[in-house]
């Protein structure tokens, strides 16, 4: 059977990165898993990423039928994302020159963030081949909470309404992504699908306790709090450590782990906020309750997320956040932020709490009141595998972006009309009037599913 050919842009996020650096997070999982499972499905993906190192060679051939193409565009170091919006005319040059060269036929274009959208813009006007866009952040949301902390120029708004009105398929990944889509980009749902993120149960499953705590040589009594993700400010690791002062003395042979950060953490480019939170810690004396364990591959991962009594995750904003799904899939709770995309997936009183961010003492009684009731502590663990088995696996979300892509190849969704994931409400198309319309199904599609 003839493959379906898909060419995935991902500008500053490889598949091939370790998550937790500095610009390696939940973008690098969802390309890398969403091709994985996409091959399944008869897709041959090659994945467009910039070249940021001088050893990297020009194809990497992940299998048979997935590929990561480094793309010459400017200087082979890491730079900043912030600041890679100049180099996207070279990315674009390089790309159309390759797909020229080799004559490799891509039956449509997904690009990741905004920068990669500028570049299926750019490749589509000249060779007019479709492009689906997932954001995985927008600069709109993103200056509201960071501000003057928000170092990309302001063309990037421009740039992203522009691909809104140019894309011939929008993925949103949770309500609250579509809703910001519409009311701040005024994108049309009659080209949007809501398609959430997910998890690989291959990798990521349930280890024994005891097992694996003793495996990262962890007490087997601790009570354990884990943190991972990359080490930015938006992240709200100080938000965790500072909660610690508060629970220092309610909870005994307390002990927090923070994955991510930097192999060479003095001088990589997430030092300045590694130093920034050591010295937090020592400001509130709690700094012998930390264990800075620095970034680890994927299939460490699931022992890190099963030592741990609670996950916690407390963003600023959270476009989506892959971290509490893997929690949940290994079965530990997770306290979240209640925003984006984590008042999703985090069902509060169900499978963790949602707290609200840079609210440290209203975070520490969540923890001290579910570290002190063992009971609710193991119903939270059967639900949240329960929840993420049903609705978030990578197979489901290819299944459903297979349904996106030949939305494009094939035919045309409906207009005025908006679809959504098959493993929400089995690709039903509903009116997107009132987007509450689309969560209400969806929480009732959900609770069947649960029960």
């Amino acid at each position: 059977m003839k493959r379906h050919n898909i060419a995935f842009i991902s500008e500053h996020a490889s598949p091939l990165a370790s998550p937790g650096s500095i610009d390696a997070g939940g973008q690098n999982v969802y390309v890398r898993e969403l091709a994985l499972e996409l091959e399944k499905l008869n897709f041959r993906i090659d994945i467009f990423t910039r070249r940021d190192s001088e050893s990297l060679p020009e194809i990497v051939e992940i299998n048979e039928n997935i590929r990561v193409i480094h793309v010459e565009s400017g200087p082979a170091t890491y730079i900043p994302k912030e600041e890679l919006m100049p180099w996207m005319d070279d990315f674009s040059r390089f790309m159309v020159s390759f797909i020229q060269n080799t004559g490799i036929k891509y039956n449509l274009i997904h690009a990741n963030f905004f920068m990669s959208g500028m570049v299926a813009m750019k490749i589509r006007e000249i060779l007019k081949i479709p492009f689906v866009i997932t954001f995985h952040a927008l600069g709109i949301v993103r200056a509201l909470h960071q501000k003057e902390a928000d170092k990309f120029p302001k063309e990037r708004i421009f740039y992203e309404k522009k691909i809104v009105d140019k894309a011939d398929k929008i993925i949103a990944e949770c309500p609250q992504d579509a809703e910001d889509l519409i009311n701040l980009y005024n994108a049309n749902p009659a080209r949007m699908d809501i398609i959430p993120c997910g998890f690989n149960p291959k990798e990521l499953d349930p280890v024994n306790k005891r097992t694996a705590r003793a495996k990262l040589n962890i007490e087997p009594e601790a009570h354990v709090i884990l943190s991972v993700g990359r080490i930015v400010p938006r992240k709200g690791v100080d938000n965790i450590i500072t909660s610690l002062k508060y629970l220092k003395n309610k909870v005994s042979n307390l002990k927090l782990i923070i994955v991510g950060g930097d192999a060479d953490e003095a001088h990589g480019p997430s030092a300045s906020e590694m130093k920034r939170l050591r010295n937090l810690a020592s400001k509130h004396r709690v700094s012998d309750l930390i264990e800075f364990a620095g970034p680890k591959q994927p299939l460490e991962l699931k022992y890190y997320y099963s030592a741990a009594d609670i996950f916690i995750s407390t963003p600023w904003y959270e476009p989506f956040g892959i971290t509490p799904l893997e929690s949940m899939a290994c079965g530990t709770p997770v306290i979240g932020s209640d925003v984006g995309g984590i008042k999703y997936t985090v069902k509060d009183g169900e499978t963790g709490f949602l707290v609200p961010p840079k609210k440290p003492l209203h975070l520490a009684r969540k923890v001290a009141m579910l570290l002190n009731n063992k009971m609710l502590l193991h119903q939270m663990r059967y639900n949240s595998l329960k929840r993420v088995n049903s609705l978030f696996t990578w197979e489901q979300v290819a299944q459903d972006m297979k349904s996106a892509y030949f939305d494009i190849m094939v035919s045309k969704p409906l207009p005025g009309y908006i679809s959504v994931g098959q493993s929400l409400v089995g690709r039903e198309l509903v009116p997107v009037k009132n987007l509450s319309l689309i969560k209400e199904k969806h929480i009732r599609v959900q609770q069947y599913k649960n029960n």
